[in-house]
């Protein structure tokens, strides 16, 4: 098994690629060793004194590390932990974990058309640039205008981010939907 490794707009965060399916449906985000525990393979990670996050795409996984660590150091650790894990045929979630994953980005039949717009331009316009570069978006709210979105993995904390959302998403959003006035990150 060969992982290979790309760099992200965030300089905290790395993206490793394992040639394999990583999630099959959805992504998982875990910012910290409690809620690691939902995943055999993020609670090895945050046995690491600097992983700060662990993030889950369809076939990456996104680590973030503490701004004083280095990755020359980290790298080979993770690389070993991810190589032991996908050769080992763990899953990445426990089976519990994966029937309480969010689901706010299917469109409900309670869904106005605007949400419907706005969750289907950020799924086939939005969510597959952002996964190259190791992270996710996720639609939380439309109210008055304002689309409320949860950045994820290297999108999380990314000096860029706050651009990305204003110039980007923002802009895209008005550009197709009217009704849209701002982007806002939530938590």
């Amino acid at each position: 098994m060969f992982i290979q490794t790309e760099v992200t707009p965030n300089p905290s965060t790395v993206k490793f690629l394992p040639g394999v399916e990583v999630m099959a449906s959805g992504t998982v985000d875990f910012r910290s060793e409690e809620e690691a525990s939902k995943s055999p393979l993020a609670s090895k990670l945050f046995k690491m004194d600097d992983i700060t996050g662990v993030f889950f795409g369809s076939d990456f996984v996104s680590v973030t590390k503490s701004n004083e660590a280095d990755w020359e150091l980290l790298k080979p650790v993770i690389l070993g932990l991810m190589m032991e894990h996908f050769v080992s045929g763990l899953p990445i979630l426990n089976d519990k974990t994966k029937a309480d994953l969010p689901t706010d980005e299917t469109i409900q039949n309670e869904d106005s058309e605007i949400v419907i717009q706005i969750k289907e331009l950020l799924d086939t316009r939005v969510r597959p640039a952002v996964a190259q570069d190791g992270g996710d978006i996720e639609f939380k709210g439309f109210e008055k205008g304002i689309v409320s979105l949860a950045l994820h993995g290297s999108c999380q904390g990314c000096p860029s981010s706050t651009m990305t959302l204003k110039m980007g998403v923002e802009n895209m959003l008005k550009h197709y939907i009217p009704e849209v006035l701002e982007v806002r990150a939530v938590n």
